[in-house]
């Protein structure tokens, strides 16, 4: 593990006795509460200094709630520093009240993030989808964008017609890992790069890989190549609990990551680990 204090940016909790969150049916792993008790156990031992809480895809009349009940649990534990809400950006400047509401809620609430995997791949370049993340600069709101690798394209043209927004791409843009396939994600990786306004999250790649069977050498081609595209100013680490777990507990994950970036310097991998999540989400 990490010698020095992390930042996890990429962390989920939920209670589906209390929301809907139809994405659960099914799924007996994580169809049940995970809260910050247990959380806690399955991080024991690592040196966890701040989290990211992220929306959980309840069904849209959750949603408001779903923050107001983040803002709860991170008044349980002072290293929630951070919520990511959901909004309907896809309604344009009709989304101005929500966004309102969303920022007078709490100050923690730092930006927004929409599924977007499950969605059309042309879903997010409808203009007034558009519209609506351009807004979000105006509320001092960021973007997280989850998707499948096969809507990265579509992303990028997206991106391009948000100059003022700041983006995070989760999971590294989920890469078919299990079918170790890296083109075309990988030239598409190094265009979304390019953008001065993006950082990735290297989070969620177990479960992309083979969950019974995957490797650190599965993983290492995508790490190393996130590295060169975004620079050690613009990456950050993610533990995607409690989803991860369908695939790795959360100290393999750990360990895996620590092992595929231990080349870096100490200044490099601090900044991965921490600061650069600490600066892009603006945490205490």
């Amino acid at each position: 593990m990490p010698p020095f204090p992390i930042i996890d940016a990429h962390l989920h909790l939920w209670d589906p006795r209390h929301f809907r969150m139809s994405w659960l049916d099914g799924n007996a792993t994580l169809n049940q509460p995970y809260g910050l008790a247990e959380y806690r156990a399955h991080t024991a031992g690592l040196p966890i200094d701040a989290m990211v809480y992220l929306q959980v895809d309840v069904e849209p009349p959750y949603a408001l709630l779903e923050a107001r009940w983040a803002v709860a649990r991170a008044n349980e534990d002072e290293r929630l520093q951070a919520i990511i809400a959901w909004a309907p950006v896809e309604y344009g400047d009709q989304a101005r009240a929500f966004l309102a509401e969303l920022v007078a809620t709490d100050r923690r609430i730092k930006g927004v993030r929409r599924i977007l995997q499950s969605e059309a791949v042309d879903f997010c370049l409808q203009p007034d989808f558009v519209r609506g993340v351009q807004l979000l600069s105006e509320y001092g709101l960021s973007f997280d964008i989850c998707i499948n690798h096969r809507q990265l394209a579509n992303v990028i043209a997206m991106v391009r017609q948000c100059p003022e927004t700041a983006f995070i791409l989760d999971h590294i843009g989920k890469p078919d890992i299990k079918g170790r396939r890296l083109d075309p994600w990988r030239a598409e990786i190094d265009e979304f790069a390019a953008f001065p306004n993006v950082v990735c999250k290297i989070s969620g790649m177990v479960t992309e890989a083979d969950h019974q069977n995957w490797t650190p050498a599965d993983l290492a081609p995508y790490v190393e190549h996130v590295l060169a595209a975004f620079g050690e100013d613009r990456v950050l680490f993610g533990g995607d609990w409690p989803v991860a777990t369908l695939a790795s507990e959360y100290g393999r994950w750990v360990d895996t990551l620590d092992a595929l970036t231990a080349h870096l310097t100490e200044t490099a991998r601090r900044k991965l680990w921490a600061e650069n999540a600490r600066r892009f989400y603006r945490l205490g």
